[in-house]
Protein backbone atom coordinates (compact mmCIF):
# COMPACT_ATOMS: atom_id res chain seq x y z
CA UNK A 1 0.00 0.00 0.00
CA UNK A 2 1.21 2.91 -0.98
CA UNK A 3 2.74 4.93 2.69
CA UNK A 4 3.85 8.70 0.98
CA UNK A 5 -0.30 9.91 1.21
CA UNK A 6 -2.50 10.44 4.05
CA UNK A 7 -5.31 7.43 4.09
CA UNK A 8 -8.76 7.68 4.98
CA UNK A 9 -9.78 4.61 7.53
CA UNK A 10 -13.25 3.90 8.60
CA UNK A 11 -13.20 1.68 11.30
CA UNK A 12 -16.67 0.34 13.23
CA UNK A 13 -16.45 -0.45 17.51
CA UNK A 14 -14.04 2.55 18.14
CA UNK A 15 -15.25 2.70 21.81
CA UNK A 16 -12.18 0.60 23.08
CA UNK A 17 -10.23 -2.28 22.62
CA UNK A 18 -8.68 -2.95 18.88
CA UNK A 19 -10.93 -0.48 17.17
CA UNK A 20 -9.59 2.59 19.27
CA UNK A 21 -6.18 1.43 19.34
CA UNK A 22 -6.04 1.42 15.27
CA UNK A 23 -7.99 4.79 15.25
CA UNK A 24 -5.24 6.08 17.87
CA UNK A 25 -2.25 4.93 15.46
CA UNK A 26 -3.80 6.28 12.31
CA UNK A 27 -4.12 9.61 13.60
CA UNK A 28 -0.44 9.84 14.96
CA UNK A 29 0.81 8.65 11.17
CA UNK A 30 -1.54 11.91 10.09
CA UNK A 31 -4.03 10.00 8.56
CA UNK A 32 -7.94 10.90 8.39
CA UNK A 33 -10.08 8.70 10.50
CA UNK A 34 -13.82 8.02 10.99
CA UNK A 35 -14.22 6.28 13.58
CA UNK A 36 -17.78 4.89 14.12
CA UNK A 37 -19.52 3.60 17.94
CA UNK A 38 -22.73 2.30 18.75
CA UNK A 39 -22.78 5.07 21.14
CA UNK A 40 -20.73 8.23 20.30
CA UNK A 41 -20.01 9.45 24.28
CA UNK A 42 -16.65 7.42 24.58
CA UNK A 43 -15.52 9.18 21.13
CA UNK A 44 -15.27 11.78 22.82
CA UNK A 45 -11.48 12.31 24.07
CA UNK A 46 -9.82 10.27 20.75
CA UNK A 47 -8.21 12.31 18.79
CA UNK A 48 -7.05 15.15 21.03
CA UNK A 49 -4.81 17.56 19.10
CA UNK A 50 -6.11 15.89 15.92
CA UNK A 51 -8.59 18.93 14.25
CA UNK A 52 -9.29 18.05 10.52
CA UNK A 53 -8.28 14.89 10.78
CA UNK A 54 -11.14 12.82 12.79
CA UNK A 55 -14.68 12.60 12.07
CA UNK A 56 -16.52 10.70 15.26
CA UNK A 57 -20.17 9.13 14.31
CA UNK A 58 -22.91 6.99 16.41
CA UNK A 59 -23.44 3.63 14.24
CA UNK A 60 -25.30 1.19 14.42
CA UNK A 61 -24.26 -2.05 12.21
CA UNK A 62 -27.10 -3.67 12.01
CA UNK A 63 -29.56 -0.51 10.85
CA UNK A 64 -29.30 0.05 7.18
CA UNK A 65 -30.05 3.40 7.57
CA UNK A 66 -27.78 4.05 10.25
CA UNK A 67 -24.74 2.88 7.85
CA UNK A 68 -26.36 5.08 5.05
CA UNK A 69 -25.75 8.13 7.25
CA UNK A 70 -22.17 7.50 8.00
CA UNK A 71 -21.43 6.63 4.57
CA UNK A 72 -22.80 9.86 2.99
CA UNK A 73 -21.01 11.61 6.09
CA UNK A 74 -17.75 10.06 5.10
CA UNK A 75 -18.04 11.17 1.30
CA UNK A 76 -18.86 14.90 2.44
CA UNK A 77 -15.98 14.93 4.66
CA UNK A 78 -13.23 12.98 3.35
CA UNK A 79 -14.25 11.94 -0.26
CA UNK A 80 -13.17 8.21 0.07
CA UNK A 81 -12.17 5.37 1.88
CA UNK A 82 -8.93 3.69 1.96
CA UNK A 83 -9.26 1.05 5.07
CA UNK A 84 -12.62 -0.10 6.08
CA UNK A 85 -11.94 -2.29 9.65
CA UNK A 86 -14.67 -3.73 10.00
CA UNK A 87 -14.50 -4.50 14.17
CA UNK A 88 -17.58 -4.31 15.61
CA UNK A 89 -18.57 -7.63 17.23
CA UNK A 90 -18.93 -9.03 20.32
CA UNK A 91 -19.15 -12.83 21.95
CA UNK A 92 -21.57 -15.48 22.65
CA UNK A 93 -20.51 -18.44 25.14
CA UNK A 94 -23.00 -21.30 25.35
CA UNK A 95 -23.38 -24.97 24.02
CA UNK A 96 -25.62 -25.07 21.11
CA UNK A 97 -28.23 -26.96 22.52
CA UNK A 98 -28.22 -24.34 25.40
CA UNK A 99 -28.64 -20.94 23.26
CA UNK A 100 -31.62 -19.71 22.20
CA UNK A 101 -32.64 -17.73 18.98
CA UNK A 102 -33.19 -14.80 20.92
CA UNK A 103 -29.44 -14.91 22.12
CA UNK A 104 -27.60 -15.74 18.66
CA UNK A 105 -29.55 -13.87 16.05
CA UNK A 106 -28.49 -10.48 17.36
CA UNK A 107 -24.98 -11.54 17.21
CA UNK A 108 -24.89 -12.84 13.98
CA UNK A 109 -26.66 -9.61 12.53
CA UNK A 110 -23.57 -7.92 14.30
CA UNK A 111 -20.88 -9.68 13.40
CA UNK A 112 -21.74 -10.96 10.25
CA UNK A 113 -24.68 -9.12 8.69
CA UNK A 114 -23.84 -5.97 9.72
CA UNK A 115 -20.29 -6.54 8.69
CA UNK A 116 -21.57 -7.33 4.91
CA UNK A 117 -23.71 -3.98 5.34
CA UNK A 118 -21.09 -1.61 6.35
CA UNK A 119 -18.29 -3.46 3.26
CA UNK A 120 -21.50 -3.31 0.70
CA UNK A 121 -21.92 0.51 1.81
CA UNK A 122 -18.30 1.16 1.58
CA UNK A 123 -16.94 -0.24 -1.58
CA UNK A 124 -18.21 1.95 -4.11
CA UNK A 125 -15.96 4.83 -2.23
CA UNK A 126 -12.92 2.08 -2.39
CA UNK A 127 -12.84 0.93 -5.92
CA UNK A 128 -12.80 4.50 -7.67
CA UNK A 129 -9.13 4.85 -6.01
CA UNK A 130 -7.75 1.56 -5.89
CA UNK A 131 -5.38 0.47 -3.76
CA UNK A 132 -7.74 -0.02 -0.70
CA UNK A 133 -7.84 -2.22 2.27
CA UNK A 134 -11.19 -4.09 3.70
CA UNK A 135 -9.68 -5.63 7.43
CA UNK A 136 -12.27 -7.62 8.90
CA UNK A 137 -11.55 -8.60 12.65
CA UNK A 138 -12.29 -12.45 12.47
CA UNK A 139 -10.84 -14.10 15.46
CA UNK A 140 -8.31 -17.56 15.84
CA UNK A 141 -12.62 -18.90 16.66
CA UNK A 142 -13.25 -18.05 13.15
CA UNK A 143 -10.40 -20.85 12.42
CA UNK A 144 -10.80 -22.93 14.79
CA UNK A 145 -14.12 -24.30 16.65
CA UNK A 146 -14.02 -24.88 21.15
CA UNK A 147 -16.65 -25.51 23.16
CA UNK A 148 -19.32 -23.50 24.28
CA UNK A 149 -18.18 -20.62 21.45
CA UNK A 150 -20.23 -22.65 18.49
CA UNK A 151 -22.11 -20.06 17.66
CA UNK A 152 -19.53 -17.55 18.11
CA UNK A 153 -17.53 -19.80 15.69
CA UNK A 154 -20.16 -20.00 13.34
CA UNK A 155 -20.43 -15.97 12.91
CA UNK A 156 -16.53 -15.68 12.69
CA UNK A 157 -15.97 -18.82 10.32
CA UNK A 158 -18.75 -17.07 7.80
CA UNK A 159 -16.96 -14.22 8.01
CA UNK A 160 -13.76 -15.57 6.83
CA UNK A 161 -15.38 -17.39 4.05
CA UNK A 162 -16.77 -14.46 2.88
CA UNK A 163 -13.73 -12.84 2.92
CA UNK A 164 -12.30 -15.40 0.83
CA UNK A 165 -14.72 -14.76 -1.74
CA UNK A 166 -14.91 -10.65 -1.12
CA UNK A 167 -11.17 -11.06 -1.93
CA UNK A 168 -11.00 -12.30 -5.40
CA UNK A 169 -14.02 -10.25 -6.13
CA UNK A 170 -12.40 -7.14 -5.42
CA UNK A 171 -8.96 -8.16 -6.89
CA UNK A 172 -9.24 -6.48 -10.34
CA UNK A 173 -9.64 -3.19 -8.14
CA UNK A 174 -6.24 -3.42 -6.50
CA UNK A 175 -8.50 -3.83 -3.26
CA UNK A 176 -6.87 -6.31 -0.68
CA UNK A 177 -8.75 -8.12 2.34
CA UNK A 178 -7.19 -9.21 5.58
CA UNK A 179 -8.71 -11.89 8.07
CA UNK A 180 -7.11 -10.89 11.74
CA UNK A 181 -7.21 -13.78 13.86
CA UNK A 182 -6.35 -12.54 17.17
CA UNK A 183 -5.96 -14.74 19.90
CA UNK A 184 -6.74 -13.74 24.23
CA UNK A 185 -5.90 -10.08 24.30
CA UNK A 186 -6.29 -7.99 27.09
CA UNK A 187 -9.37 -6.25 25.89
CA UNK A 188 -13.07 -5.97 26.86
CA UNK A 189 -13.72 -9.17 24.75
CA UNK A 190 -14.19 -11.41 28.07
CA UNK A 191 -15.93 -8.63 30.01
CA UNK A 192 -18.55 -6.57 28.33
CA UNK A 193 -17.96 -7.70 25.36
CA UNK A 194 -19.51 -11.66 25.54
CA UNK A 195 -22.74 -12.59 27.01
CA UNK A 196 -23.36 -15.80 28.83
CA UNK A 197 -26.01 -17.54 26.93
CA UNK A 198 -28.95 -17.81 30.06
CA UNK A 199 -29.46 -21.75 30.17
CA UNK A 200 -27.17 -23.63 31.71
CA UNK A 201 -27.17 -27.52 31.19
CA UNK A 202 -26.06 -30.00 33.34
CA UNK A 203 -25.17 -32.39 30.92
CA UNK A 204 -22.38 -29.52 28.87
CA UNK A 205 -20.97 -28.68 32.41
CA UNK A 206 -17.69 -30.44 31.78
CA UNK A 207 -17.58 -28.89 28.25
CA UNK A 208 -19.50 -25.19 27.78
CA UNK A 209 -19.66 -24.80 31.43
CA UNK A 210 -15.94 -25.45 31.59
CA UNK A 211 -15.99 -22.33 28.80
CA UNK A 212 -18.16 -20.27 30.89
CA UNK A 213 -16.11 -20.39 33.89
CA UNK A 214 -12.39 -19.69 32.05
CA UNK A 215 -13.96 -16.73 30.18
CA UNK A 216 -14.76 -15.04 33.51
CA UNK A 217 -11.79 -16.93 35.24
CA UNK A 218 -9.36 -15.16 32.59
CA UNK A 219 -11.24 -11.68 31.95
CA UNK A 220 -8.03 -9.15 32.30
CA UNK A 221 -5.29 -11.62 32.87
CA UNK A 222 -4.93 -12.44 28.95
CA UNK A 223 -1.65 -12.16 28.06
CA UNK A 224 -1.96 -10.49 24.70
CA UNK A 225 -0.83 -6.34 24.60
CA UNK A 226 -3.66 -5.00 22.61
CA UNK A 227 -1.19 -2.31 21.15
CA UNK A 228 1.24 -4.79 20.64
CA UNK A 229 -1.09 -6.62 18.26
CA UNK A 230 -2.38 -3.58 16.30
CA UNK A 231 1.32 -2.79 15.47
CA UNK A 232 1.19 -5.18 14.00
CA UNK A 233 -1.77 -5.43 12.00
CA UNK A 234 -0.60 -1.58 10.68
CA UNK A 235 2.04 -2.88 9.24
CA UNK A 236 0.21 -5.92 7.40
CA UNK A 237 -2.11 -3.31 6.10
CA UNK A 238 0.42 -1.16 4.98
CA UNK A 239 2.56 -3.49 3.15
CA UNK A 240 2.48 -3.65 -0.61
CA UNK A 241 1.35 -7.27 -0.29
CA UNK A 242 -0.96 -7.95 2.87
CA UNK A 243 -1.55 -11.80 4.23
CA UNK A 244 -5.06 -12.98 3.48
CA UNK A 245 -4.80 -14.08 7.27
CA UNK A 246 -3.48 -12.68 10.22
CA UNK A 247 -2.89 -14.44 13.24
CA UNK A 248 -2.15 -12.79 16.01
CA UNK A 249 -0.23 -14.19 19.39
CA UNK A 250 1.08 -17.33 20.36
CA UNK A 251 -1.87 -18.94 21.20
CA UNK A 252 -3.41 -18.31 18.17
CA UNK A 253 -0.84 -19.93 15.92
CA UNK A 254 -0.81 -22.91 18.61
CA UNK A 255 -4.34 -23.60 17.90
CA UNK A 256 -3.79 -22.91 14.28
CA UNK A 257 -1.43 -24.77 13.73
CA UNK A 258 -3.01 -27.80 15.57
CA UNK A 259 -6.22 -27.50 12.96
CA UNK A 260 -3.46 -27.68 9.78
CA UNK A 261 -1.86 -31.10 11.34
CA UNK A 262 -5.50 -32.26 12.23
CA UNK A 263 -6.50 -32.08 8.78
CA UNK A 264 -3.91 -32.81 7.19
CA UNK A 265 -3.89 -36.85 9.33
CA UNK A 266 -7.85 -36.42 8.05
CA UNK A 267 -6.87 -35.89 4.51
CA UNK A 268 -4.47 -38.98 4.45
CA UNK A 269 -6.05 -41.21 6.28
CA UNK A 270 -9.33 -40.79 3.68
CA UNK A 271 -7.86 -39.58 0.57
CA UNK A 272 -7.79 -42.94 -1.20
CA UNK A 273 -11.32 -43.99 -0.47
CA UNK A 274 -12.60 -39.78 -1.27
CA UNK A 275 -10.98 -40.04 -4.74
CA UNK A 276 -13.25 -42.92 -5.82
CA UNK A 277 -16.37 -40.55 -6.50
CA UNK A 278 -15.93 -39.75 -10.41
CA UNK A 279 -18.08 -41.12 -12.92
CA UNK A 280 -16.65 -44.08 -15.19
CA UNK A 281 -14.25 -44.61 -11.94
CA UNK A 282 -14.92 -48.01 -9.79
CA UNK A 283 -16.56 -47.18 -6.80
CA UNK A 284 -16.38 -47.81 -3.19
CA UNK A 285 -16.97 -51.72 -2.99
Amino acid sequence: MNDTHSKVWLITGCSSGFGRILAEMALARGDRVIATARKIEPLADLGAGSAGQLLTLALDVTDPASIAAVMAQAEAAFGRVDVLVNNAGFGLVGAVEELQPHEYRPMFETNLFGLIEVTRAALPLMRRHGGARIVNLSSVGGFTGRQGFGLYNASKFAVEGLSEALAEEVAPFGIKVIIVEPGAFRTAFLGRSIAMGNTRLAAYEATSGATRDFSAANDGVQLGDPRKGMAVLMQAILAEQPPLRLPLGRDALARIDAKLAAVSADLAAWRGLAEQTSHGEPGVP
